[in-house]
């Protein structure tokens, strides 16, 4: 199928910037979802890197899914010219705050108390300690 230059690099921009893509199984839809191409496009400019080795594609209720591999990683950074220190979003990590960490077993006594901490919430509010519940019958009987 003929693409379009300008199509298929916003295709592959969106693909690489994610490092992954999902195409409704709609060959007739004027637009993709997210990027500003006929869907048929996608998913056969898709399949062609599919076909490559680029792209590994699952399918599944009517959608599909695709996830780059590393050489399309390597085939992408070359199309676009894209320096080495740029990475798709599926390799990037995310920055967690370290958390303080104790030694185990320090500490923990004291924290919790001899009962833990079910004594705080038990009998503050509700049933009197004389509430007993009388069931008669089952479903709907009187």
């Amino acid at each position: 199928m003929l693409i379009q230059k300008q199509n298929r690099k916003l295709i592959y921009e969106t693909l690489f910037r994610d490092g992954a893509l999902v195409a409704a199984k709609d060959f007739n839809a004027p637009k993709h979802t997210d990027i500003d191409v006929p869907n048929l496009e996608v998913i056969k400019s898709m399949q062609s890197l599919t076909s490559k080795g680029y792209v590994k594609t699952q399918f599944s209720w009517q959608f599909y899914y695709y996830t780059l591999t590393d050489e399309g990683i390597d085939y992408l950074r070359e199309y676009l010219h894209l320096p080495q220190e740029i990475v798709p979003a599926t390799l990037k990590r995310a920055a967690r705050p370290a958390a303080p960490r104790r030694p185990f077993g320090e500490g923990r006594e004291g924290a919790r108390g001899p009962r833990g901490d079910r004594d705080d919430y038990r009998r503050k509010e509700g049933a009197s300690g004389d509430f007993k519940p009388e069931f008669r019958g089952g479903f709907g009987k009187p």
